[in-house]
């Protein structure tokens, strides 16, 4: 007989000190004296993909009925194996600012790009010429004079001078070869146009050039395309016995706002989906047996957050073609040994 019900082993409980039924056989998925054999229809019919937000820069969505190895691939894949384009080399001219050339340069490699990577070819070495096909260029020309009729007293930098601060918007596309046919109507740009990357005075200047190649995040943060990906696991809340009216603001008090609520003279579960777990409740001993925290198994909520680069809602499509071609590599190697 299996030690738990189905709908309580599909539960991470939360224990006041640990966490408590966490995996514990060696496939997850499968149990002793029971048949738990691949069936696709199966997997599709537990299968759930729902986007619950979407901004321009952020996009949150539920994937369930999968194993936490497979949402975990996909969320290291996000964050390391998806490509984009960013600054490799910086070829500095001249720079009278206060900001010496290799730190100039590793704030410029940060600076996120609008390339659609699949324009561009990956280098096969570092030492690879640059062409056309694998390199994008940008020319940076930033300087700082001074303003004419300044009024005198004036302590205000922006009234004083003109080019005060280098932002990401100084960046100017120089094409190569038949780039301009190949980016098109969308020429290489930063992705973000205010990003501050040195402040100047009077007389100062900023001339250089920057070579941006094709990469992943996983040889250098540069090229990872989120600020953030993250996923949790969706909470559960039980409340099995009713709390006592003079305790009921005390008990809502240990969740998040919105997530317990008073309706008809009792305390019930509003929306569990917004509790971050923090096991508050189970500090306090008349709350002792009175209810149950946990977390599903198998309901991830993701978090992504685009730095630019892609559209969020391209980021994940675009890592499961990488996890797509890894498996069809691991294949070919598989039939190579038969």
């Amino acid at each position: 007989m299996p030690a738990h019900t189905p709908a309580d082993r599909n539960l991470v409980r939360i224990g006041k000190e640990r966490v408590e039924s966490v995996s514990a056989t060696d496939f997850p998925g499968h149990h002793p004296g029971e048949s738990h054999h691949w069936d696709l229809d199966h997997f599709r019919s537990n299968l759930r993909v729902q986007v619950n937000s979407l901004s321009p820069t952020a996009l949150e969505f539920d994937l369930v009925g999968v194993d936490a190895s497979v949402a975990n691939a996909l969320r290291r894949i996000v964050i390391a194996e998806v490509p984009t384009v960013a600054v490799e080399n910086v070829y500095v001219w001249n720079n009278t600012s206060i900001i010496q050339d290799e730190v100039l340069a590793q704030r410029l490699g940060l600076i996120p790009l609008a390339i659609h990577p699949r324009k561009l070819d990956m280098k096969k070495t570092p030492d690879e010429p640059p062409t056309d096909l694998n390199t994008v260029v940008f020319s940076l020309i930033a300087r700082c004079e001074r303003r004419k009729d300044v009024k005198k007293g004036e302590t205000d930098p922006h009234k004083i001078w003109s080019g005060v601060e280098v932002l990401s918007s100084n960046l100017s596309f120089s094409s190569r070869g038949g780039q301009d046919e190949l980016f098109g109507d969308r020429p290489p740009k930063p992705a973000i146009d205010d990003i501050l990357v040195a402040k100047m005075r009077g007389g100062q200047e900023i001339v250089a050039e920057l070579h941006c190649v094709k990469g992943i995040g996983k040889d250098h943060a540069k090229w990872s395309p989120v600020a953030t990906a993250s996923y949790r696991l969706l909470p559960t809340i039980d409340i099995l016995a009713d709390i006592p009216p003079e305790l009921h603001s005390k008990f809502e008090a240990c969740f998040p706002p919105g997530v317990i609520e008073q309706r008809g003279g009792r305390l019930v579960v509003a929306n569990a989906r917004r509790d971050t777990v923090s096991r508050e409740v189970l500090r306090h001993p008349e709350f002792e047996d009175k209810v149950k925290l946990g977390r599903v198994r198998d309901h991830f909520i993701f978090s992504v957050e685009s730095a630019g680069q892609y559209r969020p809602e391209e980021l994940v499509p675009e890592a499961i073609d990488v996890l797509l071609a890894k498996i069809r590599m691991v294949r070919e190697c598989a039939r190579a040994l038969l």
